[in-house]
């Protein structure tokens, strides 16, 4: 199958090269990588200039179309006619040598698949069940393996604020678990949302649909407003034997008073996206967990030592919150 690769870029070019180095390694290579550069200086292009990559095509974007998800529509309008499958990849990843061969193959092995996510090995410790490795109440489980259950999630369930829902899966009030809540078992799993920086789908998915324009700019959760749209024509997964790591840089990120706005205000529109006349249970629930969440990370101006980024990112929150009473975001359908 015939593949393309998007990266979308911003004043990373040293991360860009990381991950194209990786590329080269590859056992299957893209038949295209189309970079989609947003950065306001030539860095990244004098970079591309001085290393050959095969199959490389840049591209240099105006103000008009700079923003992770703009850029994204902008690459997928300029992939080859051939190609059946469009990858994304984040510019501060970087790739095991299998990951094309395990990601591509998920079509061939699933030919229902719209997309297919790939798997980050480097953000959390996952053990498997075991005689001598058994979990404990501060764990998670699932499929035989186990994890930290992190403070916000025990704390949740004991309040009542977190139910079975499997990962990748949106509850009714939304706040459910991501990607991260799969273990590295190698399995494939059905999935209605995974992460748009190490992201697949079928070239065919973007004759019916476009990543959004309401997440400018950054763009948080814009893959989970994405996928949770493609989910409605068909199957999405996540191979877990598509591997690589994710080694977040923090140039372009926005501050913290503007994330934790981003948090509730995106967060509200993908609920929104799924269910669009949710319960008033499923409404109390959303209600009463933002605020949970805003307090919990108040909190940490005590027991992280980043105490003015912990602040600007609550107080971001509760704004948000606030302003979501007066005045909602429109959904775009």
């Amino acid at each position: 199958m015939k593949f393309s690769l998007i990266i979308c870029t911003y004043m990373r070019p040293k991360p860009l090269q990381t991950l194209l180095q990786s590329v080269t390694e590859q056992n299957l290579y893209p038949d295209e990588i189309l970079i989609v550069d947003g950065s306001t200086n030539d860095e990244t292009d004098q970079l591309l200039q001085q290393h050959s990559f095969k199959n490389l095509i840049y591209f240099k974007v105006e103000d008009s179309e700079r923003g992770l998800t703009k850029q994204r529509n902008f690459g997928i309008r300029n992939v080859a006619e051939t190609s059946e499958i469009v990858c994304f990849l984040d510019d501060d990843t970087i790739l095991d040598k299998t990951y094309f061969e395990n990601l591509i193959k998920t079509y061939k092995i699933h030919p229902n698949a719209l997309g297919v996510g790939g798997y980050i090995t480097n953000e959390i410790v996952w053990t498997k069940i075991s005689d001598d490795n058994q979990p404990t109440s501060k764990s998670f489980q699932y499929d035989g393996w186990f994890r930290k259950e992190s403070l916000r999630f025990r704390l949740r369930k004991k309040f009542g604020l977190l139910d079975d829902t499997k990962p990748c899966i949106m509850p009714t009030f939304a706040h459910g678990r991501a990607v991260g809540f799969l273990p590295p078992s190698g399995k494939t799993y059905p999935v209605e949302v995974f992460m748009g920086g190490v992201s697949s789908f079928k070239k065919s998915v973007f004759e019916t649909i476009n990543f959004s324009t309401y997440f400018d700019g950054y763009g948080l959760y814009e893959d989970t407003d994405f996928t949770l749209r493609a989910s409605k024509f068909g199957a999405l997964y996540v191979n877990t034997s598509a591997q690589l790591e994710h080694h977040h840089n923090a140039s372009g990120r926005p501050n913290q008073y503007s994330y934790g706005k981003m948090v509730v205000k995106n967060g509200w529109y993908v609920w929104r996206v799924k269910y669009p006349n949710p319960t008033l249970k499923a409404r109390i629930k959303w209600n009463v967990t933002t605020l949970f969440l805003a307090f919990l990370r108040l909190t940490n101006i005590f027991t992280q030592p980043n105490k003015m980024e912990a602040f600007t990112e609550a107080i971001g929150r509760i704004v948000a919150w606030f302003q979501l009473w007066f005045q909602k975001p429109q959904i775009i359908r």
